[in-house]
């Protein structure tokens, strides 16, 4: 089947493929484009975490352990390597397969019984379920939906003390952080001490670690296993659907096939465009002669093409430009082709999940129960989509949202 058919990006996110795979931009931030590029600065051990919030969790004591999102060297090396057990593609096989398989039947049992629903609930949920249980967040009181929606909003204001506005959201933030500690993560840690299990909790109170660390780590993990994997889950299911002959393939291919066409969109559509990182020495990028704008006069191409970034530089890493990349990609890198031929060894999905230390350890789990979800949900006799889903963006993160994408089979009631 032609590649041509199986339709291409869904989501303009206004970041075009760059010519220049490494520069630096006028407000000093150094923008990298190039697939070698941003794979090497998240390979570097010379660089640190930047964004995400990074400057808020700097302002905590010293005395209070940061969660693993923002430490870097060999105390972040040493955590990933005990509790790389809970990831692992067995682990995930045999563990965590069936709790999908579980929640995503009880999710399509409630379209089936409406007739209708909005697939971001049903996919929320999924998600919610799934990641409670690989980090232990299974004692939780009615409403954590509502809870982590309340937390994760789709648009945040900036807490402050110099205006109603940043009253407003610096009380807010307080208090669903108290929601959710008291909701979700003081009840897993009692149930925990009274019985310890094989999770995530388990063993970050076996290390030591305060409730309020655990809620740090447990918010961390929401972050990254819930709130992403929903949007993939949409923006999947909205390519699914939006394309007969990529639906099709999808429908006949058996897991292996069906795994390569979510990685193949995953690549197109990364829920997380951009990354940023601190460098800690000066380093060196794989560019092209002439790479740095002339105006910058910031640093040297080297003969073989390579830019010099320096110390202490701010690097914006734009991996949905570095996933079309076609010196790695292929031809065409705009168009779905699973199963693709990607030179360097590079991933199916590209550097949708990151690489280096910071690497997505859920990467397994999150594509997996995507696949778990979607294959019944597409697999139900008169399904259709009502309405697309309106796209709304998280431009820190490159990032999108997907709401309002309503699904209905013919046969029920509300069809």
């Amino acid at each position: 089947m032609a590649d041509r058919e199986l339709g291409g990006r869904r989501i303009d996110r206004g970041t075009q493929r760059a010519d220049c795979p490494v520069r630096r931009g006028p407000d000093g931030v150094w923008q990298v484009h190039g697939y070698a590029a941003v794979h090497a600065v998240l390979r570097s051990t010379d660089t640190v975490q930047a964004g995400l919030g990074i400057e808020t969790v700097a302002k905590l004591p010293a005395s209070i352990r940061r969660p693993v999102l923002y430490r870097d060297g060999q105390e972040h090396r040493e955590h990933r390597r005990q509790t790389a057990r809970y990831f692992t593609p067995r682990r995930v096989d045999e563990q965590y397969r069936g709790i999908m398989v579980r929640i995503a039947e009880e999710q399509l049992a409630g379209l089936r019984a409406a007739g209708r629903a909005e697939l971001g609930e049903l996919s929320f949920q999924l998600a919610i379920g799934v990641a409670a249980a690989v980090i232990g967040l299974t004692e939780s009181r009615p409403g954590i939906r509502r809870r982590l929606e309340s937390f994760f909003p789709e648009k945040f204001g900036k807490p402050g003390l110099t205006s109603f506005s940043g009253l407003y959201w610096l009380i807010r933030h307080n208090v669903n952080w108290l929601r959710v500690y008291l909701g979700d993560v003081r009840p897993a840690v009692r149930a925990h001490r009274e019985r310890g299990r094989d999770d995530l909790i388990s063993h970050l109170l076996a290390e030591g670690c305060s409730a309020g660390e655990i809620l740090g780590e447990c918010l961390t993990f929401a972050a990254a296993g819930m709130i992403t994997t929903r949007e993939f889950v949409n923006v999947a299911a909205w390519h699914l659907f939006s394309n007969e002959a990529l639906r099709e393939r999808y429908r006949a291919a058996d897991e292996p096939g069906r795994l390569a066409v979510l990685h193949e969109i995953l690549r197109l559509e990364p829920v997380v465009g951009r990354l940023r990182r601190r460098t800690t020495a000066a380093l060196s990028l794989p560019g092209a002669a002439g790479a740095v704008a002339a105006e910058t006069g910031a640093a040297e191409t080297g003969a073989a093409g390579t830019v010099t970034v320096p110390a202490g530089a701010l690097v914006d890493l734009f991996v949905d430009s570095a996933n079309v990349d076609p010196r790695v990609v292929g031809d065409r890198p705009e168009r779905i082709c699973p199963g693709r031929a990607m030179a360097d060894h590079a991933g199916a999905a590209g550097l949708s999940f990151g690489d280096g230390a910071h690497k997505c350890p859920g990467a397994s789990i999150a594509i997996l129960e995507t696949d778990v979800f979607l294959s019944r949900l597409f697999a139900l006799p008169g399904l259709r989509m009502l309405t697309p889903p309106r796209i709304s963006f998280k431009h820190d993160i490159g990032g999108y949202e997907l709401r309002g994408l309503t699904v209905a089979l013919d046969a029920g009631p509300g069809a």
